[in-house]
């Protein structure tokens, strides 16, 4: 009985360890939640309270998906392997319904509002609030003539725009599919990147409009699309009606209240867009349908689809009306053309997005590849991605870094 008692003992000086010693409360935490807890190892502690649950699974969409451990007090916990640095969206399903973890704040991704625990990045703070002037993010709502309804967006100001009578160049950022305008700010921390890159003298200050990216014409009506698969003919018709839309809406409503509504530079050389994913590709069928209205472009983990669909290789002579037919006189009037992919991401985007740089290569266009060393497509893989990008930007001729290498952060 002796020995059985000193084995209960150690046990229980085990788990008490690894709860308390190095595992601390996530910074994505809602107030004076414990948990879910990370340690230094990068391992997340994960304690769900389900007493008359008979099954809960841990369902990260970029990282595990496993049962969960009942324990005697009526909580379901599970620590996971060492998950790559950033923010990671996760439910757990209960007995097969799928719910938010209450310890976590709530993130609007995947087209609902999700648990996610951050995971810091070890020596690396580029994407926290530090001890510098910080720029105000303002909520505006708009009229567009295009949708016939209200919209709404975000936008950055530069630390000093209110201290200065100064006009702005302007980044037009978007988020990705199943996010929302809320996006660049809550999860990619976007404001802060911007603070401290412009603190560092690294990057010019700028004004980042972050709009919403879902549009639809007025009195249009979004067909059933159920059984209908991605690519899908039918799928694809409504994808590039409502990509339409949001373009019409961005170039004929948004940029005029923009330049009206703020002190901007209002020409093309002081205007870029860029987005992640979906947002990527919108990216670039708007600004390569008006390259009238921008010099800067950048897709993150995104613009794939758009360059080569159905897996068709891009041909630089024919490809948007020929922009990039002529290398010499696309590089003078597009200043920067970045594209960036996680090393981890899904081997179909990861391919696709190899292949369009092969081929803005063979067809010796000037731009930027960034591969994020051991992400996934997730937000840090795009924190990393405007991290590189925005110092690019709004540069003289011949300031700007060296263009065409792969870069790793």
């Amino acid at each position: 009985m002796k020995m059985i008692g000193i084995v209960v003992l150690l046990a229980a000086s085990f788990c008490f360890g690894q709860d308390s010693g190095d595992f601390k409360p996530a910074t994505s935490n809602v107030l004076d939640a414990r948990y879910p807890k990370v340690d230094s190892n990068a391992r997340v502690l994960v304690r769900f309270k389900a007493p008359d649950a008979t099954k809960a699974r841990l369902n990260f969409w970029s990282g595990p998906k496993v049962d969960m451990e009942k324990q005697p007090d009526g909580f379901w916990t599970f620590t996971t392997p060492p998950m790559a640095p950033g923010l990671h969206y996760y439910t757990i399903i209960v007995d097969g319904a799928e719910v938010s973890d209450p310890g976590s704040t709530a993130y609007f991704g995947g087209n609902k509002w999700a648990s996610a625990v951050e995971v810091p990045e070890a020596g690396d703070d580029y994407y926290q609030p530090k001890d510098v002037l910080h720029g105000q993010v303002h909520e505006i709502w708009y009229h567009s003539s295009v949708t016939e309804t209200w919209r709404h967006a975000f936008v950055y100001l530069p630390p000093d725009y209110d201290t200065s009578k100064a006009r702005y160049p302007v980044l037009y950022l978007q988020h990705g599919g199943g996010e929302d305008e809320s996006g660049w700010i809550r999860q990619g921390k976007a404001n802060f990147i911007l603070d401290n890159l412009i603190a560092s003298g690294s990057t010019k200050p700028m004004i980042i409009v972050m709009a919403n990216g879902y549009a639809a014409r007025a009195g249009y009506v979004v067909p059933d699309l159920t059984g209908k698969p991605f690519g899908s003919p039918e799928f694809m018709t409504v994808m590039q009606e409502r990509m339409g839309a949001f373009e019409d809406d961005m170039t004929q409503v948004l940029i005029p209240f923009i330049d009206k509504t703020f002190r901007t530079l209002t020409d093309r050389d002081h205007r870029a867009m860029a987005g992640l994913s979906m947002g990527g590709m919108q990216t670039f069928q708007v600004t390569f349908n008006h390259l009238d209205l921008f010099s800067y472009i950048g897709g993150f983990s995104g613009a794939a689809n758009v360059f080569a669909m159905e897996n068709n290789k891009l041909d630089t002579k024919t490809s948007f009306h020929g922009a990039m037919a002529d290398p010499a006189a696309f590089a003078k009037r597009v200043h920067l053309l970045w594209i960036g992919v996680g090393t981890n991401e899904p081997e179909r985007m990861k391919s696709g997005l190899e292949s369009l740089n092969a081929a803005l290569d063979e067809g010796k266009v000037q731009h930027i590849f960034y591969e994020s060393p051991g992400t996934d497509h997730e937000w840090q893989t795009w924190r990393r991605d405007l991290k590189d990008f925005a110092p690019r930007l709004f540069r003289p001729v011949g300031q700007q870094p060296a263009r065409g290498a792969r870069t790793l952060d």
